[in-house]
């Protein structure tokens, strides 16, 4: 059963409810095939990182489901967020190998916990599990070191002046028609690079 699991991957990318995130990484940079997932297809983690990373986590303290994730979240600096359809099968997959288990607690909780033979797997495949860790550190210092604040606090920038005209002019469709166009104009500018 697991092995198709293994062979398939088990992440989707999903960012935070609400967040400019929203649509996955894959869609925030331009779709499968671009940015820092270009070698998996345009997924965060390559097929099976979720559980090293995951077993990582828990091997650190034991961990409820929304603690994983948000783990996750913060190693990515918020950029980053697994769905729970994607973290709760993996964390069910870990039980079922002997890797996990899930300790029940008051109000129908869980809270997992990696167990001796979860340790010993991840201790045979620490050389993947730091190349993971590597690549994500790599990840979240290129995009929030150096050169990018400065990205950043441009985008803060355009972001606040298009929002502040933007509501200030509800219903003046011909400055949101010309709001849209500037906007239009930079995002093909910024393509054309």
């Amino acid at each position: 059963m697991w092995d198709a699991f293994f062979r398939t991957g088990d992440c989707r990318q999903a960012g935070r409810r609400g967040g400019p995130f929203d649509a996955g990484f894959g869609a925030f940079w331009g779709g499968p095939g671009r940015g820092w997932g270009a070698q998996r297809g345009g997924r965060m983690f390559g097929q099976g990182d979720l559980k090293y990373v995951i077993l990582s986590l828990l091997d650190e303290k034991p961990r409820h489901g929304y603690e994983v994730i948000k783990a996750i979240e913060e190693r990515f600096g918020g950029a980053y967020s697994p769905s729970p359809g994607t973290v709760y099968p993996t964390l069910t997959m870990l039980e079922d190998l002997g890797y996990a288990r899930a300790v029940p607690e008051e109000g129908g909780r869980r809270i997992y916990e990696i167990t001796p033979e979860g340790k010993a797997y991840l201790a045979e495949h620490r050389e993947t599990v730091d190349d993971i860790f590597e690549r994500v550190a790599q990840f979240s210092a290129g995009l929030f070191g150096g050169p990018m604040n400065e990205v950043h606090a441009a985008f803060k920038e355009v972001a606040r002046a298009a929002y502040s005209r933007a509501m200030r002019s509800t219903s003046d469709t011909e400055r949101l028609r010309k709001i849209r166009e500037i906007l239009d104009r930079a995002a093909k500018e910024l393509d054309a690079l």
